[in-house]
Parts: structure tokens; sequence; C-alpha cells
């Protein structure tokens, strides 16, 4: 057993639970048509659980972090793994928008669970690569859906989605749940006193330091644009009429939205050990300004070519490499920046801006209905990443003045 308890373990540990919610957040977009083919609830209305899902997901995440900081991965994971596998069954059962909305909640206080508990621990465990290993785990959650897009849309299709959400939930809780008897935090480090004094700063303290909320508005930002294409691709794609266009690409063939949702999945996880890799090297700022520009370009392009089936699959394949950098990106420089003793609470407080940006997932749908169109969408999601420019003209030069006054008062300290 000693070898799981090995700081490279412990992070693959954490990566097959983050596959295991995936789903949750990355499958849900092949639910949304069925359930309203079956319960006429209308779409906008059904993807407010999407936005329940994400809130309670999130902004939850700093009171778990703080437990998480407390007694540890180990049991917070098993509750995870409980939660999420019961959101599904309740999913399963929903014959009204009031269950959908609770099951969405379970599933996102179990997501925030887990999530919390892998980032919080794989940034622990590599103090000397942060980037890699928060953008390793956070490539379960972008690409652990990767493999199971297709089999839930055949089981979808064939069985239905109810049985697909009680299948598919029973056997994810019950790995999520066996996985979390090895998890382990890494040795502990200095003691509270000392880490205050070498620059960790408690949660308190880092709410009050304008770096923190200009992290907070950039993720916010970046993330509305994220979640709007991972909620409403399926939709984008049947009102575009090429849903169901069969695709071939690399070998394969494949009707162009379970293409595209495939290599969106697949992408979205490389990107995030791919650009926390390349941030260790180059510095998170600089790796934002590329990222975030680069997903601006990634939505302009599928704006004006969505119509063709093979650019919508290579072109949102482009949106979702782009973005799923803000998972490695902002745990990284969180605990860059406010220090390792309350990085998992300090980045669940970071990480509500998820929560607060998919409050403006259900308005996509109203947007797009008052505007008769998904061009607005398009054009309002293009110009949240004009949070390239916050990272380099404004961030960049607030984490430098942090920096500098903690080696001044470092210095002092030691005199």
């Amino acid at each position: 057993m000693r070898i799981l308890n090995g700081r490279w373990s412990q992070l693959i540990l954490g990566i097959i639970c983050m596959v295991m919610i995936a789903n949750l957040q990355y499958g849900w977009t092949l639910f949304v048509l069925p359930i309203d083919q079956a319960h006429h609830w209308g779409r906008a209305a059904i993807q407010v659980a999407f936005t329940v899902f994400v809130v309670t997901e999130t902004w939850l995440v700093p009171f778990e972090g703080w437990l998480i900081d407390r007694i540890g991965p180990r049991p917070t994971v098993f509750a995870g793994g409980i939660l999420i596998g019961l959101s599904w069954l309740m999913n399963g059962y929903a014959d009204s928008l009031t269950l959908l909305y609770l099951s969405a909640a379970v599933g996102g206080v179990g997501a925030g669970l887990i999530y919390g508990a892998t980032v919080g621990n794989a940034v622990k465990w590599f103090p000397d690569r942060r980037g890699l290993a928060a953008g390793l785990t956070a490539a379960g959650f972008g690409a652990g859906s990767a493999v199971t897009i297709v089999p839930i849309s055949t089981w979808i299709a064939t069985q239905g989605y109810q049985s697909a959400f009680i299948c598919f939930g029973i056997a994810q809780g019950i790995i999520v749940m066996l996985v979390a008897l090895l998890l382990v935090p890494p040795p502990h480090g200095p003691d509270r006193a000392s880490s205050i004094a070498h620059g960790d700063l408690a949660p308190a303290q880092v709410l009050r330091q304008p770096v923190f909320w200009v992290m907070y508005l950039m993720f916010v930002m970046v993330g509305a644009g994220g979640l709007m294409a991972t909620a409403q691709l399926a939709v984008i794609a049947a009102d575009y009429g090429v849903a169901k266009t069969p695709v071939s690409l690399f070998g394969l063939t494949m009707p162009a939205l379970t293409f595209a949702l495939s290599i969106d999945r697949v992408l979205n996880g490389i990107t995030r050990p791919f650009f926390g890799w390349v941030s260790d090297r180059i510095g998170r700022e600089l790796t934002m300004f590329i990222a975030f520009g680069l997903e601006a370009v990634g939505i302009w392009m599928l704006m004006t070519m969505a119509t063709s089936p093979i650019a919508f699959v290579l072109v949102s394949g482009l949106v979702f490499f782009a973005w799923g950098g803000i998972y490695s990106l902002f745990p990284a420089l969180c605990t860059d920046i406010f220090g390792r003793r309350f990085a998992t609470t300090n980045y669940g407080l970071l990480y509500t801006a998820k929560g607060t940006a998919a409050l403006l997932v259900p308005f996509a749908s109203v947007l797009r209905d008052a505007a008769g169109g998904w061009q607005a969408v398009f054009w309002a999601a293009a110009a949240m990443n004009a949070a390239a420019l916050l990272a380099w003209f404004v961030l960049r030069p607030l984490r430098q003045g942090v920096h500098t006054r903690r080696s001044a008062a470092l210095a002092v300290a030691a005199e």
C-alpha cells in the first residue's frame, strides 16, 4: 500500500475521481433535448438545472475546502461519491422541474466535494509543478466524459435517457467511493505561524487582496463563455442543422454532434495539463493572455463557420481547447500568490466564480430567442475573453506588487 501513498499515485487516484464526475457537467447536453421531448418543459427551464448544478458545485467549495483542509480528502470524496450517484438516480426518476433542480443541487454538492479535494490535494503534493499537477487533475474532469459520450448517446437512443441516468449514475458513484478509500493528504508542512510568516494567507486575508478580485472577474468572464458552449452545444448543432450530419475525420465517421462532443472532451482535457505545463515555464499571466485570446478567435470562427459540419467539429474543439486552461491556470496561480497551507479553501473562494458565470448560461437561450439566432450569444461569449488583456495589463502588475511587498516584509522580519 506504500506505493499508493506516493505523490504520483495520489495524483492518478484524484484523476480517476475527476473522470467519474465529468459526465455530470459535460454529458448534460446529451440529456436536454430528450428531457424536453418527454416532458415539454422548455429548453431554458431545463437548462436552469445545469446552472443549479454549477452553482452548488462551486459556491459551497469554500466551506468544503475548509472541511477538506481539516479532515482530509478521504471522507469528503467518499461522501461526494454517494451524492453524485444519488443525483443521477434522482434525475432518472424526475417527473417535475422541482425534482430535476433538486437532483442537480445534490450532484453539485457531491461534485464540489470531489473537485475541491482532488485539486487541492494535487497542488499540495506538487509545490514544484503546480500548473502541471492541477492541469492533469482537472484534465480528468475535462476529458473524462470523452470515452462515455458514444455509450451514453447510444444508451439514450436505445434504452431511454432515464435508464442512462440510473445506470451510469450508480457506476460513477461506486467507483468514486472505492477510490476515495485510498486517498491521503501530503505530509504536514510548516506549522501555521511559520506558514503565515512565509506568505501563506488565510481566507479572510485573501478576500482583502485586490489581486484576488481581478482573478475572480477574469474567471467569471472566461468561464461564462465556455459554460455557454458546454451547455448549449447540442442545441446549437441542432439549430444549425449539422447535429446528425455524418463527418469523416481521422479515419472515423460519426454524426457531427457526437464527433464534436468526443473531440471537445479530449481537447478540453489535454489543454489543462498543457497550459499548466506551459505556465510553469513562461508564467501564468502570459499563458492566460495566449489561451484567452485563442478562445476569442475560436468563438468568432464558430460563429462564422458553424453551418459546415466539419468546421463545426474542428472549431468547437479549438474553443474547448482554449477554454479548458482556466482549470489549471487559476488554481496554480492562486496557490502561487496565497500559499499552500490554505490552498484548498482559497481556491474554493476563487472557484465560486464558475458558479457566478453559470448564472449567465440560461440567458444564452433567452438572448438567442430574443435575437432570433445565435449571433448575439457568440459575440457576447467572444467579448468575455477581454480577460486576456486583464491578465497581462492588470493581473501581472498586481501580482508583482504582492511579491514585492512580501519580500520586503520577510527582509524586515529577518533583520
